[in-house]
């Protein structure tokens, strides 16, 4: 009887790791590191990536809503390092969204690694945390006024004022937006083991960049929410 039930064990978890690898090889291999063991599949979608798949350690985590540009110079980013100060890395992917001129869409997604005991075997599983949106927290600590010459920025007690001058926008035969625009320039980085959010601020369509909110964010109440929020002039 004991070997029967062995047996259907064995033959259950071959089932599942065949099915895993049939799953994951309709898909196209888009990513990898061999740092985090991690490799990411997608299909291509009209014109974009989609309905991801991502292998960590042996296991395979769905994602069908993600989205990525199929140009190679921006396939997704996967970095693996301790980004909250726990001693144990964090997986961090970076998907590009869009990009053209004066767009560049960037998408972070952090995943803590996880201890969860599956039967007798104790795996390391990757577990997705909320990082709060950066165009939210731009829209809820930074004031902006934009005047003919001048563009101006406030974030709490500080005031940045921009020359707009230097940029050489003809008012008379170019769009200048009512107001500071963010939400075409979204970028992250990993920076002295922290997740900064770069959101670019712009005046204008074309050649209207001005500079970037930087926020640096932090692991509170179970999410990563901003540390800090600066303004970085163009130089």
């Amino acid at each position: 009887m004991k070997k029967i039930i062995v047996l259907i064990i064995a033959i259950s978890l071959f089932t599942v790791l065949t099915n895993t690898k049939a799953m994951i090889n309709e898909y196209e291999e888009i990513a990898k590191s061999d740092k985090a063991d991690v490799t990411l599949y997608a299909k291509k979608m009209n014109g974009v990536y989609t309905d991801f798949k991502i292998y960590f350690q042996g296991s395979v985590l769905t994602r069908p809503f993600w989205m990525n540009t199929t140009s190679p110079t921006w396939s997704p980013q996967i970095i693996y390092e301790d980004i909250n100060k726990d001693g144990k890395n964090e997986l961090i992917i970076i998907l590009t969204k869009g990009t053209g001129t004066g767009i560049l869409e960037r998408e972070v997604h952090v995943f803590h690694i996880q201890n969860k005991r599956i039967g007798k075997e104790l795996v390391e599983v990757p577990v997705e945390v909320l990082v709060d949106d950066p165009i939210a927290i731009v829209l809820k600590n930074v004031k902006t006024e934009l005047l003919p010459n001048k563009a101006i920025i406030n974030i709490g007690k500080k005031k940045y004022v921009i020359d707009t001058k230097p940029l050489k926008i003809d008012t008379e035969h170019e769009h200048l937006f009512p107001d500071i625009y963010f939400g075409n320039i979204i970028n992250f980085e990993i920076n002295d083991h922290q997740l900064i959010a770069k959101i670019g601020g712009q005046i204008s369509p074309a050649g209207g960049n001005i500079g970037d909110i930087q926020v640096t964010y932090m692991f509170k109440e179970k999410m990563y929410q901003a540390k800090s929020i600066e303004f970085k002039p163009n130089e």
